[in-house]
């Protein structure tokens, strides 16, 4: 399988929760979100349509899916779903983009096995909510969704790091926590470099990458760092 066939069995994916989001789709709103042409969204309805998915064509309003077709429904209640679309609208704050598409990702895939009734509810939340916080959408970062996956399988991280003076050096680090402030976020490490657990801002790490070896994780919760070293 090459690299097309991969992006187009991941688009096809998209554009089935894409449809179990929302109750009307048309060609031209997927081939904005999606980044191709019109034809391809109809080359990938019609293999949709092949593979037995029940897509009703609508003319001059979009696609649907037909009433029924569904996955099995998860039961969040009302209240639960509404805290879900809060917290999207928070996590549009961020500044780090990798971050916010996994988020929204993964809101989409939420939103497409809600119950219908909850489902619109969601959506009308969603289009009602929103937070004056980052109202230019600036994004200073792209590296959250990495730095997670290092955290939690403990790989080492190569990056460059420009500090305040301008500065800009050679780390090997190892995450420990990451944690937010009010513009940024904030990465807490044990650089190698200098031997000692050091604070990295996100928007100043210039290169990144994620190495396969790993490292001995630290025996210490968030706050047991915080009562050592604060």
């Amino acid at each position: 399988m090459n690299d097309n066939d991969t992006k187009r069995i991941s688009r096809l994916t998209a554009i089935l929760t894409q449809l179990q989001t929302k109750r009307l789709l048309t060609a031209t709103a997927l081939s904005e979100k999606f980044n191709v042409s019109i034809r391809t969204i109809y080359r990938d309805i019609r293999a949709l349509e092949q593979a037995g998915v029940p897509i009703i064509t609508e003319d001059g309003k979009g696609y649907t899916l037909m009433e029924g077709y569904k996955i099995p429904p998860v039961m969040f209640t009302e209240k639960q779903a509404n805290a879900l679309i809060l917290a999207e609208q928070l996590v549009l704050k961020n500044k780090d983009t990798s971050f916010i598409k996994d988020y929204i990702d993964a809101i989409d895939k939420i939103k497409a096995v809600l119950r219908p009734r909850e489902k619109d509810k969601a959506n009308l939340l969603a289009d009602r909510t929103r937070f004056e916080q980052n109202i230019n959408r600036e994004r200073n970062s792209n590296i959250m969704s990495e730095l997670q996956n290092a955290l939690t399988n403990f790989y080492l991280v190569e990056i460059e790091y420009t500090n305040e003076g301008e500065k800009t050096t050679k780390r090997t680090i190892e995450p420990f926590a990451i944690i937010s402030t009010t513009d940024n976020w904030l990465l807490i490490a044990w650089c190698r470099l200098r031997k000692e657990f050091r604070y990295f801002r996100l928007d100043r790490i210039t290169k990144m990458q994620v190495l396969t070896e790993k490292f001995e994780q630290h025996k210490m919760t968030l706050q047991e760092y915080f009562d050592k070293f604060y």
